[in-house]
């Protein structure tokens, strides 16, 4: 009878500049390889380590990674190995691996990480025959290790990699440059002051154009897009001069630190705080932002996205053969997917081959299509004005409105669609109120200014309600649509929102004032609307449960407690289970599965014997319809009946901070693309004549619009959220990571 094969050994590292997530992919990789049944090693200060070998190479075990999902930077250290781009350096690397048995390598970097890991995999055999015809290994192990298999993580805060549409890190960069432009935006506002603000990306403008984006820039300059014209300065003058005397009281430039003009010469931020200096006769501040981008906390994205790159990387190890190209681990359309490293590098490297070449048009097209969408979005809403209509141009009158409860990012999508909108020639009205302002008659007429610093402004400045129109709120908003001459209509909201046009749909047949264009923005915390996998809102409330929870473990940690925390959602788990990823929840409770007694009797007896074994924190995740009888309340009373003294539980009911707050950077892009597309698709319909009723979605990375006849089909109406919800297949993976530890740790 033959002896079972040992067990598979993984190696991580972690190598070349730090991002946020990283150790959310670390503590994914660790857990998931224990569970598969591998034994799992850290190579501690990246490359570097794995040429020093000793003590730098270190077996780890569940405990390892415990409370490390919220900590920026790497656990693990990181350096760039001088060392390791030489070919003795590898070999020596090599024979580190060989001495634990390792020939399966993950790796968490940039370009210039996965470019050597690659090189690495090519020179394995040769490296290994090196080894044993100078005696420093056995033929034995030369012979079975053959190959080295290799994944890898790009974990870049530049978000510069080809094969994925966000890399761990890029998020939270965001974060920081948007709470910093928002905080000097107050001050510039203040003073009527201008501020140049450089911000990281070296040959990748991802972080500048979408920071301008979020934030409602002025000016922005990205190596991809350099000014067309000779006298750019003179243009960007113009730009922020005009906008001072259309009313605005600041004017914020963001710089790329790789920008340049279209020679090729270096754009510095002394150069463009001179230029203003002297053409404006005021001072110019500058903020350079520096590693204050790279630092902090992960977000929430970032800590879910390492979570699951982390997990597909270890499946793709145990499912690899030894002649498989090594692959890099991406996310595409909301979902996590594997792209050869080989051809990730190259296209990565062709954009800067690209810029240096000045082939600026060749690196745009590089980059993805919502990078090139959002490039031309910005170059419309950094204007000073809208442009003049052309002579016999279709000027149409379109309405917006926000309905349902308040979600972060309608203000944005407000500010986006009245803009785009005017800049088109078209007339803008916005409703106040939502339906019930509708019905009412608050219909006012916005321009350019109407909606000046809206993109970071929290809540509805619109106004919203709940109200789905009924009897004779259906007569009077057909007579404000008559009256007003309303010839398309923009919703944004969630649930009473989609109600309500919805019954305007239905009620064609009796009003014919229905009879326009109108298409449905998603905005709901909740993220329950059926053909939309992500709303506009649910990005900072998950942000906001993540900081509330880190803040609640702090305390927890101190006192061997457990704390029951209750997010909303209504019938709809998404942001209980995403915040238990992002948080390291052992247990979270959701409407779609049901909870039992069986189900609390086994989660008291997990959390009584972990306690025993040494356990200093509990941490519950209950969505607030989970149970109609197994409420809060009840659960904490249950744990705190059942702990005999060993640990004290309280409970934490999040309420409304989750609704509130400055929309999440995620939630501003997202709530302009989607008003984008919108206000195209209203206007390609006036202009056909045609009159929908739809609603957008991202759905499998494809945003696509559905007919309202749809809605029904697509909705548990009883519990108001879609029949498909993508996110429970992450299921499984959220309940493999909560398993408890030899001393009961999780998170």
């Amino acid at each position: 009878m033959s002896s079972p094969l040992p067990p598979k050994r993984i190696a991580v590292l972690t190598s070349g500049g730090d991002a946020q997530g990283m150790n959310a992919a670390l503590r994914a990789i660790v857990r998931t390889a224990i569970e598969r049944g591998c034994e799992i090693f850290a190579i501690y200060e990246g490359y570097q380590g794995m040429v020093d070998g000793g003590d730098r190479i270190r077996p780890m075990n569940w405990d390892s990674v415990g409370g490390i999902l919220h900590k920026g930077g790497t656990v693990i250290g990181t350096a760039r190995s001088d060392d390791f781009r030489t070919r003795e350096g590898r070999l020596k690397a090599a024979q580190n691996l060989l001495d634990h048995h390792i020939d399966n390598l993950i790796i968490i970097g940039g370009d210039g990480s996965l470019t050597g890991a690659n090189i690495f995999r090519q020179e394995w055999p040769s490296l290994v025959a090196e080894l044993a015809e100078k005696g420093i290994i056995t033929k034995e192990i030369a012979e079975s290790h053959p190959h080295l298999v290799i994944v890898g993580l790009v974990g870049s805060i530049d978000n510069d990699f080809y094969g994925t549409d966000m890399t761990i890190g890029a998020d939270s960069a965001l974060h920081r440059i948007t709470e910093a432009v928002d905080a000097i935006t107050s001050t510039a506002a203040s003073h009527q002051r201008t501020f140049v603000i450089k911000v990281m990306g070296r040959n990748c403008g991802y972080l500048a154009l979408y920071g301008a984006l979020a934030t409602g820039a002025d000016w922005v300059l990205i190596p991809e897009a350099p000014p067309d014209v000779d006298n750019w300065q003179q243009v960007m003058v113009e730009r922020l001069n005009a906008g001072r005397k259309a009313g605005r009281r600041d004017s914020i430039v963001i710089i790329a630190e790789g920008a340049r003009d279209k020679y090729g010469n270096y754009i510095g931020s002394s150069d463009v705080q001179k230029v203003l200096e002297e053409a404006l006769g005021e001072e110019v501040r500058v903020t350079m932002l520096g590693h204050v981008q790279r630092g902090g906390a992960p977000s929430a994205f970032d800590r879910n996205l390492g979570t699951l790159m982390g997990y597909a990387a270890v499946e793709t190890v145990l499912t690899a053969k030894p002649d498989d190209e090594p692959v890099v681990m991406g996310f595409k359309g909301n979902r996590i997917n594997k792209t050869p490293l080989i051809e990730c590098v190259e296209k990565t490297r062709a954009v800067a081959e690209a810029i240096a070449a000045k082939d600026y048009e060749r690196a745009m097209e590089l980059r993805t299509s919502s990078f090139k969408d959002a490039f031309r979005t910005l170059k419309v809403m950094v204007r000073a004005l809208p442009h003049t209509p052309e002579p016999g141009q279709s000027r149409y009158r379109l309405a917006v409105l926000n309905a349902g409860a308040p979600a972060p990012g309608m203000n944005t999508a407000v500010r986006a669609a009245v803009r785009l909108g005017a800049d088109k020639g078209h007339t803008i009205l916005g409703i106040c109120n939502g339906f019930q302002g509708f019905a009412d008659g608050e219909i006012n007429e916005m321009n350019w200014m109407s909606v000046n610093g809206w993109a970071s402004i929290r809540g509805s400045a619109l106004g919203t309600s709940r109200r789905v129109p009924a009897g004779s709120d259906l007569y009077a908003l057909a007579r404000a649509i008559e009256k007003n001459n309303i010839q398309a209509l923009l919703v944004i909201g969630g649930w009473p929102a989609y109600e309500a046009a919805y019954k305007l749909f239905t009620e064609r047949k009796n009003f014919t004032a229905f009879d326009i264009p109108t298409v449905c923005l998603p905005a709901s915390i909740n993220n329950n609307l059926p053909g939309s996998e992500l709303s506009i809102g649910a990005d900072t409330a998950l942000n906001s449960i993540a900081e509330a929870v880190d803040k609640i473990k702090q305390s927890a940690v101190a006192s061997r407690r457990v704390f029951v925390v209750e997010v909303m959602g209504h019938y709809c788990g998404y942001l209980t289970l995403m915040s238990g990823l992002a948080t390291g929840a052992e247990r979270v409770y959701l409407h779609e599965e049901g909870v039992t007694i069986r189900d609390l009797t086994h989660d008291v007896e997990k959390l009584v014997n972990g306690f025993k074994s040494g356990k200093r924190l509990g941490l519950m995740i209950r969505n607030e319809y989970a149970n109609p009888v197994y409420t809060t309340p009840f659960m904490r009373d249950l744990f705190e009946e059942e702990a005999h003294d060993l640990f004290d539980v309280r409970q934490a009911i999040l309420g409304h901070l989750q609704q509130g707050g400055d929309p999440s950077p995620f939630d501003r892009i997202q709530a302009t693309r989607y008003a984008r597309l919108c206000l195209d698709f209203l206007i390609e319909a006036c202009n056909k004549g045609d009159t929908p009723n739809a609603f957008i979605g991202l759905e499998s990375g494809q945003i696509r619009f559905h007919d309202m006849l749809d809605f029904p089909r697509m909705i548990d109406e009883v519990r108001q959220r879609p029949k498909q919800q993508w996110w429970l297949d992450l299921r499984p993976i959220a309940k493999l990571l909560a398993q408890p530890g030899p001393t009961g740790a999780v998170a």
